[in-house]
């Protein structure tokens, strides 16, 4: 997955959501964290070629026949591995299309190509396995639907190819709703899309969803990404009421980081699993960082929303939010979240084709 930035390129290839993988419009430099995030990164991408499919045979911790699944496997620290018992819902098994059911099957996009991204997807420890939080998300929906999982890994464009051709069933690759990709896909959410405010541990400051508290702050955000869109709003609006956002711009994340522990800056907005996963590298360095709130990459008039996503018309996002569903009330979808550290994202339900981006934001 590529570096979650900002792009304004419309069209259902525009990625929305705020981390790497979720395309240009969230575009974040590859360099993003401490130590373990730059091998993680390094691994994907001596592992990866820079385009077309990988089929993922060694994705981690896949359904065992007593229906365990691992979640958070070779994780490098980024997760605490973690197994969950699912067993499969043959109620909802019935609401699989008939040929999904016959082949036994589900085979899951992730557009990790060419480095990936932790906590989402990427490379794992043993230099080969495909892990993260959403290839895990998907192992956990095919055990319930009673299904094989068969993850492929492609680039972010030809994971979108592969659900078009109907070589893949279904995306689990922090893909946002919006209305212009609705037109050509069904969606069933399972995630918030959320940016995050990094600071040090000992900072008091809190976002409190307020933007004024950012009022004589000096603040990093990547160039050209969503979030600096919505921070440099935000300052335009505190000019006009005398009040100064200083705003902050690096050459990578660990540039960033440094500056952040070294107090040149008081806050990081970026995406919210970035963030997660760096609080947690940090949590027992001598500069920990802590998440001091997160705030819709959506903007202030939706809550964005990650979504499984599926060909139009495919009838694979009722049986797959029929199965999120089950996951949330049986608690699994809890301690998959909390083994990723991104319970702060969690949806009460999953919704199919929920309000997404307007067409003049996708």
């Amino acid at each position: 997955m590529r570096s979650p930035g900002s792009s304004t390129r419309p069209g259902p290839l525009a990625r929305t959501g705020p981390l790497a993988g979720a395309g240009p419009r969230h575009r974040r430099r590859p360099s993003r964290g401490l130590t373990a995030l730059a091998v993680a990164v390094a691994l994907a991408a001596s592992l990866a070629g820079c385009g077309g499919d990988s089929d993922a045979a060694t994705t981690a911790g896949g359904g065992a026949p007593d229906g365990t699944v691992v979640v958070g496997a070779l994780s490098n620290g980024a997760a605490t591995e973690t197994p969950l018992k699912v067993p499969e819902v043959k109620s909802l098994r019935a609401q699989l299309p008939k040929e999904v059911a016959a082949r036994g099957t589900l085979t899951i996009g992730v557009g990790a190509l060419p480095a990936g991204a932790a906590p989402l997807s990427y490379v794992g420890g043993d230099q080969k396995t495909l892990t993260g939080a959403e290839p895990d998300l998907g192992r956990l929906v095919a055990a319930v639907l009673g299904l094989r999982p068969e993850v492929k890994n492609s680039t972010w464009e030809n994971m979108f190819v592969g659900v078009d051709s109907g070589r893949t069933d279904v995306l689990f690759s922090n893909v946002t709703v919006t209305e212009e990709r609705k037109r050509k896909y069904e969606f069933a959410s399972y995630r918030q899309d959320n940016l995050a405010f990094e600071t040090s541990r000992g900072s008091t400051w809190e976002f409190g969803g307020d933007y004024r508290r950012l009022a004589g702050r000096t603040v990093a955000v990547g160039a050209g990404t969503n979030q600096e869109r919505i921070l440099l709003e935000w300052k335009a609006k505190l000019a006009k009421e005398g009040k100064q956002l200083t705003v902050k711009h690096f050459q990578d994340y660990n540039a960033t980081a440094l500056a952040l522990t070294s107090g040149r800056i008081d806050i990081y907005l970026g995406p919210n699993p970035a963030v997660a996963y760096h609080v947690a590298q940090t949590a027992k360095s001598p500069r920990p960082t802590r998440n001091a709130g997160t705030f819709s990459g959506a903007g202030t008039s939706l809550q964005g929303l990650i979504a499984a996503t599926a060909r139009k018309d495919s009838k694979l996002a009722k049986p797959v939010a029929g199965a999120i569903n089950h996951l949330i009330q049986n608690g699994q979808y809890a301690k998959w979240l909390a083994a990723w550290h991104l319970s702060n994202e969690a949806v009460d339900r999953s919704r199919i084709d929920p309000p997404g981006l307007p067409l003049n934001n996708s």
